[in-house]
């Protein structure tokens, strides 16, 4: 059986692929669109918060013998800690300047960050089992699922739709919009806004953590693990519309499934397809697909 020419195993398999990293593309774009849209910070340290994720998650399980369950909390909190020290010591003085003292500053953090992990552990990878309860695939018929890349999209797509709900349907959402727009007028009814925005970039930095552990058992996890995916995050984020929660996670997860099917059809494009599909959307649509025109 065929689809579109193409033996209808590897299309569905690249598919699949696609939609994998497409879920990491949603988590990582998820997390620069809650810290730009709520504090409007480029934040380039993303990636080496991501590859710190999975380094953490590396380190508990041949250090300390902490298995993959725990580090899905362990990692992501650590990272959290580390993104609100970052907030605390360094962007809370930038918040008046232009965005690009941000974006500087948060580049110079992440090649301080790989050039010390590169130092420490050098280019090459460490690889990162599959947790035993996720090994394995299922025979679907007309293809074989690997049951930890159907757990990454399952869990991608809980954490980025708890998170779109938590930011958009409650209180603490609307407190923390609020807040990035007239702090004065929230701190006025009660509300510390410095300690919100300070747990704010914590808890985007600890999106990014999450998407590294949930990455470990499919890729090795390196030094420049960051660093080779934080381009493309990048362009999601503004094709998507920066600022965007529900923008993020739809681009990203879009965005995968095309890359993936681009390997199919056309193998060479497949490396710059989100780039061109970039420079398409910004001609006509310059503040993203569901970005607010200024």
């Amino acid at each position: 059986m065929e689809i579109f020419g193409i033996p209808h195993q590897a299309f569905l398999g690249q598919l699949l692929l696609g939609l994998v990293n497409g879920a990491f593309y949603a988590m990582l774009s998820l997390g620069l669109a809650v810290i730009f849209g709520l504090l409007g910070v480029v934040n380039f340290a993303h990636g080496a918060l991501y590859m710190l994720g999975a380094f953490v998650a590396w380190f508990l399980l041949e250090k300390l013998g902490i298995n993959y369950w725990f580090a899905l909390v362990l990692a992501p909190l650590s990272v959290g800690v580390l993104g609100v020290i970052v907030e605390r010591l360094f962007l809370k003085r930038l918040y008046k300047l232009d965005p690009l003292y941000g974006l500087l500053l948060t580049f110079g953090l992440a090649l301080i960050i790989e050039g010390v992990f590169r130092e420490l552990f050098g280019a090459s990878g460490q690889s990162y089992p599959v947790p035993e309860l996720l090994q394995g695939a299922t025979n679907l018929g007309f293809m074989i699922l690997p049951n930890y890349r159907a757990w990454v999209v399952f869990a991608s797509l809980v954490v980025c739709m708890g998170t779109w709900y938590l930011i958009e349907r409650t209180r603490l959402g609307a407190y923390l919009r609020a807040g990035t727009e007239n702090a004065a007028l929230v701190q006025a009814f009660g509300i510390n806004v410095p300690v919100m925005v300070m747990l704010t970039y914590g808890a985007g930095a600890a999106l990014a953590g999450l998407a590294g552990v949930l990455a470990a058992p499919i890729i090795q996890v390196s030094p420049l693990m960051g660093s080779n995916l934080i381009i493309v995050v990048f362009a999601v984020v503004v094709i998507g519309g920066m600022g965007s929660i529900m923008g993020s996670i739809l681009t990203g997860l879009g965005l995968g499934v095309i890359e993936g099917l681009t390997r199919v059809f056309y193998p060479e494009a497949s490396s710059i397809v989100v780039f061109v599909i970039m420079v398409i959307v910004l001609m006509f649509r310059p503040a993203g697909l569901f970005g607010k025109e200024a």
